[in-house]
C-alpha cells in the first residue's frame, strides 16, 4: 500500500485536524453550556478517554503498517503520540486546576492517598520525557538506540493508563470500556512479543 510524499503530507494534515476536533468540541461545549450537570467530570472523562484512544492508535501504527505493508504510516506515529500527551496534559490540568485550584501540596496528598490517581500520575509523568524527546534534534542527541529504548516506555505507560481507568471505573461498577481498552492494549503488546520471538527464532535457526 504505497502513497506518494504529497499524499502522505496531505493525509498527515487531515489527521492533525481530526485529532484536534475533540478539543475544539470541548471548547464549544464550554461556551454553549453543554458540559452537563458536572462539567469537571465531563472534561476529566473526555480528556482521559482521548488520551487512551491516542495511545492505542499510536501503538496500533506498527501492527497496521506490517499488515498493510504501509511504511508511510510510521510518519503519523509521532504526531499521534504527541496528541496522546496533549490530551493527557489537559486531563492532568483539569485535575490540578478544578479539583485542587493549583494547590500542589493538596494535589500531592490526593496522589498519594488514592491508588487510581497515583497510577494515573505515574503514567503522565512517564509520558513527559517521551514528549520532550520527540523532535529530530533530540533523536540525534540521544542516538537512535537510546531514543528507541526510552520510547519503549510507552509499552509500560499504556497498561498503567488502562489500570488507572479501570480503578476509576470500578468504583462506579462500569467496567465495559476499561476491559475493551485492556483487551486492545494486550493484543497490541502481544503482537510485538510474537514478532520479536519469531524474529529471534529465525535468527537462531539461520545461525
Amino acid at each position: 500500500m504505497a502513497l506518494t510524499q504529497k499524499q502522505v503530507s496531505w493525509l498527515k494534515g487531515v489527521i492533525f485536524v481530526l485529532a484536534l476536533l475533540p478539543f475544539i468540541r470541548l471548547i464549544a461545549f464550554t461556551f454553549l453550556d453543554k458540559l452537563g450537570a458536572n462539567p469537571v467530570e465531563f472534561i476529566t472523562r473526555n480528556t482521559g478517554d482521548w488520551t487512551l484512544y491516542f495511545l492505542c492508535i499510536a501503538l496500533a501504527v506498527t501492527p497496521v503498517r506490517r499488515l498493510l505493508s504501509a511504511p508511510w504510516l510510521l510518519k503519523m506515529r509521532r504526531m499521534l503520540g504527541l496528541y496522546g500527551f496533549f490530551y493527557a496534559t489537559l486531563h492532568f490540568l483539569t485535575f490540578l486546576w478544578f479539583d485542587h485550584f493549583f494547590d500542589v501540596q493538596e494535589m500531592w496528598k490526593d496522589v498519594l492517598k488514592r491508588p487510581f490517581i497515583t497510577v494515573g500520575f505515574i503514567a503522565f509523568v512517564a509520558l513527559v520525557p517521551l514528549a520532550l524527546t520527540s523532535t529530530n534534534g533530540m533523536i540525534k542527541r540521544l542516538g537512535g538506540k537510546r531514543w528507541q529504548l526510552l520510547h519503549k516506555l510507552v509499552y509500560v505507560i499504556a497498561p498503567i493508563g488502562v489500570l488507572h481507568y479501570y480503578w476509576m471505573k470500578s468504583g462506579k461498577h462500569d467496567l465495559t470500556q476499561p476491559l475493551v481498552f485492556a483487551a486492545l492494549v494486550t493484543t497490541l503488546l502481544l503482537a510485538r512479543v510474537w514478532w520479536h520471538w519469531s524474529a529471534t527464532s529465525r535468527h537462531q535457526v539461520s545461525a
